[in-house]
């Protein structure tokens, strides 16, 4: 009997990851059809981007980990120092509130928010699922708007999984973020960590609410459960 039940959840395994593989083949960044309903729109944006998030955060977990066990061990210090220098703190509290990624909900609801649920051009032509700004046309492609006279040009990634590790990056250097990035560390509920992203649009109170939003009426929070804490 033991061996049977094995057998029926490595079988169930098998076929559900068969059907994620072939549900994943039926979609493409570059390809959007101009008929989508919003259910197939969602269904193509989680098939495409849940995945690569669900990786770089566990890439950047496993990072704040070992860091966090470094410091409690006065290990490798010269690996913590270049870490201060690239994240551009001076502690090591600093540093462990730099490296620690934020829910997989919140960075998702953004992705969903940022690229009209991964149909905008930004994302089907340069992969740039945050709308995340170049400094000049140099691995950019044009935004399609112009400041002061100029050009706005918004960055090209090779992969989803460089846009959203960008993103992290972002999120833990820019002084802006500081609040957001202190409230992860203390361990906030979702709803109260976003609202440390007030300076992240110009929309300001109706942009968390709208993030806030998209987490509650499509369960994003279940992506968190899936993950270790």
């Amino acid at each position: 009997m033991k061996n049977l039940l094995v057998f029926v959840v490595l079988f169930t395994t098998l076929l559900s990851s068969v059907h994620f593989a072939k549900e994943l083949e039926k979609y493409s960044i570059e390809k959007l059809s101009k008929h989508m309903s919003v259910k197939e729109k969602k269904k193509r944006f989680f098939a495409l981007v849940a995945p690569a998030v669900e990786s770089v955060y566990k890439e950047l977990f496993e990072q704040y980990h070992s860091v966090k066990k470094d410091i409690s061990n006065h290990s490798n210090a010269q690996k913590i120092a270049a870490l201060k220098k690239k994240y551009k703190v001076k502690t090591d509290r600093e540093l462990l509130i730099a490296l620690k990624p934020h829910p997989i909900s919140i960075t998702l609801a953004q992705a969903a928010l940022e690229s009209a649920w991964g149909t905008s051009r930004f994302f089907t032509k340069a992969n740039n699922i945050f709308g995340v700004h170049g400094l000049s046309s140099r691995g950019s492609i044009p935004a399609g708007i112009k400041k002061n006279g100029r050009t706005v040009w918004v960055r090209k990634y090779k992969t989803l999984d460089d846009a959203i590790m960008d993103y992290y990056r972002m999120l833990s250097t820019v002084p802006a973020y500081k609040k957001f990035k202190r409230l992860n560390y203390e361990d906030k509920s979702v709803y109260k960590i976003v609202e440390g992203l007030i300076h992240y649009s110009e929309r300001g109170n109706a942009y968390i609410k709208s993030i806030k939003s998209v987490i509650r009426h499509n369960n994003l929070t279940k992506y968190d459960t899936k993950v270790a804490k």
